[in-house]
């Protein structure tokens, strides 16, 4: 038995409508989409998609910057009225439609720029987050030798350039490839293409494995790390609560993006991972085990790392303000460093790389996996079959692989600071799931969108989401979009080199390619409105 949802929608210029019916039907589509094997594939998927690097690398640092436990108050705050709510709503959204982030959102065809806009923002986001997933195979790599090389500043190829990435003095000097870091890319995109080019059914069991394993190693360092002396220190620094910091308005800003980066919404990814599950799927539940495992494992990090901090700042007899850092420095070279100055830095040096390298490929092939789903329910007769995925997912590899030689150049890590700070950035995010706010919860109406739930999963969920979708997430979205447009600042490498205006301008361009898109398509679809119109939809959905 299979369930349609018909999409009745009739828009005219003083009153837009939109009413569901809903039939049942026997009728079989031409094409099957495919689907998880297991509910476990999915919530596993999830959480590989959510529990990234910034679980590692910037919610440790926040959260010590902030007011240490202090800080739990707005990320939680901001958790259940934002990041959340949208978490669920794009999960449920494409579990209805059973479509991806781009052709999902006909359910309200006024705000199908929304779809353009995430698929935008996916594809860069894939393009610059691979680089940091070949920085950390060659750490792994060089972690297997005798010594460790960056033990010791006596090596003959330590130069003010460093070896690994052999930066130049500006974006504007490329300096050629360096060598190892485009072999390193090269590996990744073979890797992550094996991880998606038969689909949900394999990629769900490679999450089997990537998703599981760095939680194996996250613990053994924790264990270690606990043991070192200082470490109660630096745990000491990263709880310890300041309540009067909650007063700077930062410190709230911080928590809300966070929190959104932390959940990974509006990329469209949680719509495709969940166009996946079948019809009945009790998503709603899935979704409160991925929240709790990505607040989890950032707390855990938070142990995990500042205990390491403690110690190194112990070791060095110096204060942890010295030696705490956010961002890439933190993984790169605070902690390496702090490996050297334990007993087998070697078997630490691999255990913390390869706990990086699982969590970055889970975030990696995911994205990948959404960008193919975006285009192939643009095209399901010819790419739904397995051939068709595999021809699309080489051609996606090698673009993004070609985009991405820029940033393994040597001036590749100016590229890549634009593109991290620009193209995915708070603000994008922000925006878009403001606008998908405003589309389910005004113009579809979250009344509706509630009973589509209870029809999937066969209860009412709690009444908060509707107040969520409708009132309060627009207002916390809104407010901190707002705050961080005021305190825009452009963007400098190290807080020292500043880039030329064609550099700040091109940044700029990446995150309006994607903001962009929701405005210009409303008023598009507007502007070429004459009379009513009737637009029916059928979406096939396994019942």
């Amino acid at each position: 038995m299979y369930c349609f949802g018909i999409l009745v929608f009739h828009m005219d210029k003083k009153n837009l409508k939109i009413s569901l019916e809903v039939t049942n039907s026997n009728a079989e589509s031409p094409v099957e989409r495919a689907r998880w094997s297991s509910q476990l594939d999915f919530v596993l998927a999830c959480i590989g998609n959510t529990v990234g690097l910034g679980n590692v690398w910037r919610f440790p640092y926040l959260c010590y910057k902030n007011g240490g436990g202090a800080f739990l108050i707005p990320y939680f705050i901001m958790l259940f009225s934002g990041a959340l709510p949208v978490m669920l709503l794009e999960i449920g959204l494409g579990q209805y439609m059973s479509r991806g982030g781009l052709k999902s959102w006909i359910i309200c065809p006024l705000f199908q720029g929304i779809g353009i806009a995430t698929l935008l923002m996916l594809f860069l986001a894939s393009t610059y987050y691979i680089v940091i997933l070949a920085w950390g195979l060659y750490y792994m790599y060089a972690s297997v030798s005798k010594e460790i090389p960056w033990g010791s500043c006596l090596n003959d190829w330590n130069t003010e350039r460093n070896h690994v990435l052999q930066i130049s003095d500006s974006i504007e000097d490329g300096g050629g490839l360096v060598p190892h870091l485009t072999v390193c890319l090269l590996v990744m995109w073979i890797v992550i293409y094996f991880c998606v080019w038969r689909g949900v059914r394999w990629s769900g069991k490679v999450v089997y494995f990537t998703a599981t394993f760095p939680y194996v190693i996250l613990i053994t360092l924790l264990v270690r790390g606990a043991t070192l002396p200082g470490a109660g220190n630096g745990i000491k620094y990263f709880l310890s609560p300041d309540f009067s910091r909650l007063q700077d308005a930062q410190v709230w800003i911080d928590g809300g993006t966070q929190v959104f980066f932390s959940a990974a919404v509006a990329l469209g990814v949680m719509t495709s991972l969940g166009s996946y599950n079948t019809f009945n799927t009790d998503f709603y539940k899935h979704t409160m085990i991925v929240a709790g495992f990505n607040f989890g494992t950032s707390f855990l990090s938070g142990f995990a790392v500042f205990s390491v901090l403690g110690f190194m700042a112990h070791e060095q007899n110096v204060d942890i303000d010295q030696v705490a850092e956010s961002g890439p420095g933190l993984v790169f070279i605070v902690y390496p460093k702090a490996v050297t100055m334990m007993p087998l830095p070697q078997l630490w040096a691999i255990l913390f790389f390869l706990m990086l390298f699982l969590i970055g490929i889970d975030s990696q092939f995911v994205m990948v996996e959404s960008v193919v789903a975006h285009i192939s329910d643009l095209f399901p007769r010819q790419l739904y079959k397995t051939k068709g995925r595999m021809i699309l997912t080489v051609i996606l590899c090698c673009l993004w692989f070609a985009m991405g030689l820029s940033m393994v150049s040597r001036g590749g890590m100016y590229v890549f600071q634009l593109y991290d700070y620009y193209s995915a950035s708070g603000m994008v995010l922000l925006w878009v799931c403001f606008w998908e706010c405003i589309a389910i919860g005004w113009i579809f109406e979250s009344e509706k969108f509630y009973d589509a739930i209870e029809l999937m999963i066969g209860y009412r969920i709690n009444k908060w989401f509707h107040i969520c979708w409708k009132y309060i997430t627009p207002l916390v979205t809104a407010g901190i979009f707002v705050f961080q447009v005021i305190g825009y600042k452009p963007l400098k490498y190290k807080n020292e080199y500043e880039y030329p205006a064609w550099a700040q301008w091109f940044g700029l361009m990446l995150a309006l390619v994607s903001m962009c898109c929701i405005p210009l398509y409303l008023m598009g679809k507007l502007l070429t409105l004459e009379g009513p119109i009737k637009e029916i939809k059928d979406i096939k959905l396994l019942s």
